[in-house]
């Protein structure tokens, strides 16, 4: 499981995705997870699902690959699917059994709830797949270069967001090598009760920090060696530059939110988000 989780990574590419500015990239992806949360019926919610399976050929990245980043979030997905299914009320009874009242309305909520987190999930994971953690740090830098007015240290936000983000590969890796490790000299952490699990937790813990201090340590005298100083005065090998592509990008988002308001407005009787 801890091996299908991709969030973080970024795959090189010569797609027109790739080749999408950074800023433009977080932009759309900010348009994207609100043009999610507008999508009030399965008409308007079908919009963003086609907008992925758009925009995904396009990035160029492997099937296996989208499949791999949805499995560990199978159990979250199914969680919500049955909290929909079961505490939602409706005027059709599917089923109705004592306590238990499984309405249409409430299947149809639960189908389209899991919909919603696993087009959230896909969508928002393309921006990382698609850009290198410096570039998605300069074009988060020059998002918020207007807050270092108000003296916000913007580079070094963007800096530790970009950080954080590039080493949840690295944390996990290290923790699937400890969990193994453990197993081998005999740690069993797949049976007895919650407490007993929670406890047979701790040597994966106490190592995983330890070696998370350790690299964080590392990349801070790394940092200081090579003079590193912050933003102020900072060159950039690549300029980033607003093209054609970021054009285009930026009319298919709008066309797309444009086809979630019309379905929200054509599409007033139909199961309502």
């Amino acid at each position: 499981m801890l091996k299908d989780i991709t969030i973080g990574q970024f795959f090189p590419g010569d797609s027109p995705i790739h080749r999408l500015d950074p800023r433009t990239k977080i932009v759309l992806t900010t348009i994207y997870v609100v043009m999610l949360f507008a999508a009030r019926n399965p008409l308007s919610l079908l919009v963003g699902v086609v907008f992925l399976v758009v925009v995904y050929p396009l990035s160029r990245l492997p099937l296996s690959l989208v499949l791999r980043s949805l499995r560990p979030i199978v159990p979250i997905v199914l969680l919500t699917a049955v909290l929909n299914m079961f505490f939602i009320d409706g005027e059709v009874k599917l089923v109705e059994w004592h306590f238990i009242s499984i309405s249409q309305r409430g299947v149809m909520m639960a189908v389209l709830m899991a919909v919603r987190i696993i087009c959230l999930i896909a969508g928002t994971s393309l921006l990382t797949y698609t850009t290198s953690p410096i570039t998605l740090t300069d074009g988060i830098e020059r998002l918020f270069s207007p807050l270092k007015k108000i003296k916000v240290p913007v580079h070094e936000v963007a800096m530790m967001m970009t950080i954080a983000l590039r080493f949840i590969p690295t944390l996990v890796e290290e923790t699937d090598k400890i969990m193994s490790a453990q197993k081998a000299r005999g740690a069993d952490m797949e049976s007895g009760g919650v407490m007993q699990r929670i406890r047979a937790l701790v040597p994966i813990l106490i190592p995983l920090f330890v070696s998370a201090f350790r690299r964080a340590d590392d990349l801070a005298l790394a940092m200081e060696c090579r003079c590193y100083h912050g933003g102020e005065g900072r060159t950039r090998m690549r300029q980033m530059k607003l093209g054609a592509v970021d054009v285009w990008g930026s009319l298919l988002m709008a066309l797309c939110f444009g086809g979630i308001i019309a379905a929200n407005i054509l599409g007033a009787g139909m199961v309502q988000l």
